[in-house]
């Protein structure tokens, strides 16, 4: 499991732009580079983002071997009712991850 780091707001006003960041620490290997022996090594690189705020895809990205390891990510949507924002990170040699937070709309 890799280390995430997310920032979601734990509430806002209905109606609220929130602004959602995430980091995950992962070394996208883009498979070009050679190892110390002068072997390929293989690609290893998150592929996909998808983020959910109650069931609704709220932000997707379809990311390639030129983003940076550990990739930060940072969007917006508008808050409108009390839910969990779901965010899951699929990659390749079957890496996935998911991890939710709540938010409070008042």
């Amino acid at each position: 499991m890799a280390r995430v780091l997310i920032n979601v707001p734990r509430s806002a006003r209905r109606g609220d732009v929130i602004t959602i960041r995430t980091l995950i620490q992962h070394t996208m290997e883009t498979g070009y580079r050679p190892n110390a022996q002068g072997d390929v090594m293989p690609r290893d690189i998150i592929r996909r983002f998808t983020c959910t705020y109650d069931g609704a895809v709220v932000f997707s990205a379809e990311l390639s071997p030129a983003i940076a390891a550990n990739p930060f990510l940072s969007f917006t949507t508008v808050a409108t009712s009390s839910g969990t924002v779901t965010m899951t990170w699929e990659g390749d040699n079957g890496f996935a991850q998911t991890e939710t937070r709540a938010i409070e709309v008042t």
